[in-house]
């Protein structure tokens, strides 16, 4: 019998190994991830406790080399999506009945396992499907990943904790229940530690999960579900399955026991979807939440009293760390005439340093994008500006999809704030830059903060501490997390919760107890010791 009221461990970020030359978990990753490259598996869906295979194969390759075969994942269909349904009611009850430190403890072992055992192989896996550098993928599938799932932990306790007041005579409590049916959770390529929280943290708090992660992460999703396995988490509470969207979409938004979308991605997917969510809002036993984080046209802003040096480093890294596919990359910036020159000199010089290829190869900075349909997107903003007037090139402007689907990390230089590349979300390694008057400063934020329909993330570089505070004040709205002085990237879960507003999502914050609290329903539970035993009250004498 539990008869105590448990405090969980005190959460820690874990810390970022440097990967140094000839460092241990260098030549571990490298092992890995040769080890990984010269196999191929078989990815199956996962529901309830059954490995589903179908006759539909999909092969998987890496983005830095599309002809080479990494394995294949199996493509379901309708009936998957409803199996996957059932799987996971069947398993709503014990689950959701399960004491919370139990719940607990499986996510602190999974990132426990992360930490050790699992976490060359899952950086390795998001290496090899999804491009990413050594940096990139240990901050993203191994750092990030383990912080969720302590920090979650954390804030679970915390929401618990969180109980009202009681008069004398009564006692007052809160009980948070998991939703009433399952959670859809639908997940994109770019952060392996994004996808695997879209998932657990609905299920941390007793909630069922069906997840549809996106086909270019089927990798290490995979790894995902392995880690899950180990750590203990029952058959059925997470259910992994590949299907077209619109099959999933067709079965999940008509089913009365659908409870919530947990959603990273594509602005106009997100909005298709919650006007489907409220075309069905009467087959529902209960109203859905939604809660989504999606596009972004992230900006830098330098005053003139900046440093030249903060500006550039700002733009290079904000911008083209893995290769801008972060919903925080840095797409536009707005320079002062006055350091102009200097910052764009100074870009120039890194960007040209850059070394891009293979993740394989730890001296590349930049790898491939994710697959030839966002290359074609991108290349298609680079030939515009090709064919503009309105525009330059600083460096770049080059690309090649014969092997891997390369494209140079690219600086545009545009005399028009609101040119094309100033204003589309491109998610790629493009960067605008418009030089405004060095003395136009507030009247460039007002325009910078009317361009965009996004307000996901945005950096102001400033030693003046008057510009800060004007920036501060007049982009209120723009981003969802606003840097001082740092590139619009990196966001570290405990230390800056992760969201942006308009058209960037619902802001609900991953990595806090904001995000957890809207996969739960309070019962408020009112005790009264000592009951009344006549209806009149003192008034009526």
């Amino acid at each position: 019998m539990s008869n105590a009221i448990y405090t969980p461990p005190t959460p820690v970020n874990e810390p970022v190994k440097g990967y140094s030359k000839d460092s241990s978990e260098r030549k571990e990753l490298l092992a890995t991830y040769n080890n990984m490259l010269n196999q191929t598996i078989n990815v199956p869906m996962y529901i309830g406790d059954q490995l589903v295979e179908t006759n539909n194969k999909v092969k998987m390759s890496p983005p830095h080399d599309h002809q080479h075969i990494l394995g294949e994942f199996n493509m379901g269909t309708k009936q998957h999506v409803n199996d996957a349904i059932d799987a996971a009611l069947a398993a709503r009850e014990k689950w959701a009945s399960l004491a919370w430190e139990q719940r607990a403890a499986i996510f602190l072992r999974a990132a426990d396992l992360l930490a050790g055992p699992f976490r060359a192989k899952m950086n390795a896996a998001t290496m090899l499907a999804q491009s990413k550098n050594v940096m990139q993928a240990e901050i993203d599938a191994a750092c990030e990943l383990i912080d969720f799932f302590r920090f979650n932990v954390a804030y679970m306790h915390q929401i618990y904790k969180d109980q009202p007041g009681s008069n004398p005579s009564m006692w007052n409590r809160l009980e948070y229940r998991p939703l009433e049916g399952f959670v859809f959770a639908i997940s994109p390529f770019n952060f392996t530690s994004i996808c695997a929280n879209l998932c657990a943290a609905p299920a941390m708090m007793g909630n069922v999960v069906v997840w549809k992660p996106a086909e270019s992460q089927v990798y290490s999703a995979k790894v995902i579900m392995e880690l899950f396995k180990e750590a203990g988490l029952p058959d059925g509470v997470i259910n992994m399955v590949t299907v077209d969207g619109p099959d999933a979409g067709d079965v999940v938004f008509k089913h009365p026991d659908f409870a919530a979308l947990h959603f990273t991605g594509s602005t106009g997917v997100f909005q298709h979807l919650w006007k489907e969510i409220g075309t069905n809002l009467s087959t529902y036993k209960t109203y859905p939440r939604i809660v989504g984080e999606t596009g972004g046209k992230d900006f830098i802003i330098a005053h003139k009293s900046a440093n030249v040096a903060d500006v550039a480093t700002g733009i290079s890294r904000g911008a083209f760390e893995f290769q801008g596919q972060k919903c925080s990359a840095a797409s536009r910036a707005y320079i002062p005439s006055n350091k102009s020159e200097a910052i764009l000199a100074l870009v120039k010089e890194q960007v040209s340093s850059f070394k891009m290829g293979s993740p394989g190869d730890t001296s590349n900075f930049v790898n491939a994008v994710i697959d030839e349909r966002a290359f074609d997107k991108i290349a298609g903003f680079i030939d515009y500006v090709k064919e503009s007037k309105d525009a330059t090139f600083l460096i770049g402007g080059g690309y090649d999809k014969s092997k891997g689907y390369f494209i140079e990390p690219t600086v545009i230089v545009t005399e028009d704030p609101k040119f094309k590349t100033m204003c589309e979300e491109i998610f790629g390694p493009v960067m605008t830059i418009y030089v405004y008057p060095e003395n136009d400063y507030e009247k460039t934020l007002k325009l910078l903060d009317e361009t965009s329909e996004y307000a996901l993330t945005g950096a102001i570089f400033a030693v003046e501490r008057y510009a800060i505070d004007t920036a501060f004040k007049m982009l209120e709205n723009a981003a969802g997390n606003f840097y001082i002085n740092d590139k619009p990237t990196g966001a570290v879960v405990g230390q800056q919760p992760f969201g942006g507003a308009r058209k960037s999502g619902t802001n609900d914050k991953a990595g806090s107890y904001m995000n957890l609290l809207r996969f739960v329903s309070a019962r408020t539970i009112k005790e009264t010791f000592v009951p009344a035993t006549d209806y009149k009250y003192e008034f009526l004498g």
